[in-house]
């Protein structure tokens, strides 16, 4: 059996809007988390906000009083909407929204309590205390990884989302996708903040809140990037190491550098080379940060003894 909202708020069927706000008035109060010693208090002051919220608006209130609340909820017939059933009813879950909305302001609770600084400055909902206005829900945030090849060259994603939206009738709801499309900027940075303004779900009390897409690299086989420069580890023998070499080094967009190691490549040699980094994501001039290349030696794992007679003479 559905739940009987008239009687959470003690009411009749006959009860005015008047009444029902004067029920919740009375209900939320006595069974506010913050006030009341009962441990159901947290049980029932969300069955008192659904009521309300259910009872309180006209849309819903008439679908409830002719099919209950499974009707309401799992949505009724109807000729306004393909295939037959309009979207059912769905409470958001939240009675500190409800109690907050319904007596306005930032901490509805202690500015009921408290006494107003003004005597003549009424706390009644029909009074200058009266509804507050709807508050934007807190941002929606989710990473949004990139490869290095994306950041390097600029991209575009395309981000599928799922929200609940408001229908026709401005009380029902229903899950919806949506595509958003984000222009990825060369040289992006990673925590770089991507918003979409008033994307989230709707809500007939609430102001959607802003979705907001947070860059973060995606592991690389060959780079790491450090700030705007992309680090590489270069592997070479001992020999080359000691005596000089040409190294072939890959880069984000195709090509393949010939970098010519003239020093001696000692235990934390790096070598830079400038302009083979990440675009400078704030540069009108097309600047890119450096590569540096940092260096692996591989050692031999056993030497002739002529090869090494031959390392002695020329080390020693």
């Amino acid at each position: 059996m559905g739940k009987d909202y008239y009687q959470i708020l003690n009411l009749t069927r006959s009860a005015t809007g008047a009444d029902v706000k004067k029920a919740y008035r009375k209900l939320s109060l006595k069974h506010h988390p913050d006030r009341s010693d009962d441990p159901k208090s947290d049980e029932l002051f969300l069955e008192v906000a659904e009521a309300y919220d259910v009872l309180s608006k006209p849309n819903t209130r008439a679908v409830y009083d002719q099919f209950g609340e499974e009707g309401l909820k799992s949505g009724v017939p109807t000729t306004d909407v393909v295939g037959g059933f309009s979207g059912g009813y769905v409470f958001h879950g939240n009675p500190d929204k409800v109690f907050r909305e319904f007596f306005g302001g930032d901490n509805p609770f202690n500015e009921f309590f408290e006494p107003p600084k003004d005597p003549d400055m009424g706390i009644g909902f029909g009074g200058l205390r009266g509804r507050g206005r709807p508050k934007q829900d807190p941002p929606i945030e989710r990473d949004l990884a990139l490869t290095l090849e994306e950041i390097y060259a600029g991209s575009i994603k395309k981000m599928k989302i799922s929200r609940r939206v408001m229908n026709d009738d401005g009380h029902t709801s229903s899950i919806r996708d949506k595509i958003l499309t984000i222009n990825v900027k060369a040289g992006w940075q990673a925590g770089t903040r991507i918003t979409f303004q008033k994307e989230g779900d709707q809500g007939p009390n609430n102001i959607p809140a802003d979705i907001v897409f947070i860059v973060k690299d995606k592991d690389h086989p060959l780079f790491k990037r450090v700030g705007c420069d992309l680090h590489y580890i270069a592997t070479i023998p001992l020999s080359k190491a000691l005596i000089g070499c040409v190294i072939e080094v890959p880069t984000l967009d195709g090509r393949m550098l010939s970098i010519p190691i003239n020093d001696i490549v000692q235990p934390g040699y790096t070598k830079r080379v400038v302009g083979e980094g990440m675009p400078v994501s704030k540069s009108k001039d097309g600047d890119h940060g450096d590569m540096v290349i940092s260096f692996d030696i591989v050692f031999p794992t056993k030497l002739e003894v002529h090869q090494k007679s031959l390392i002695k003479q020329a080390l020693l």
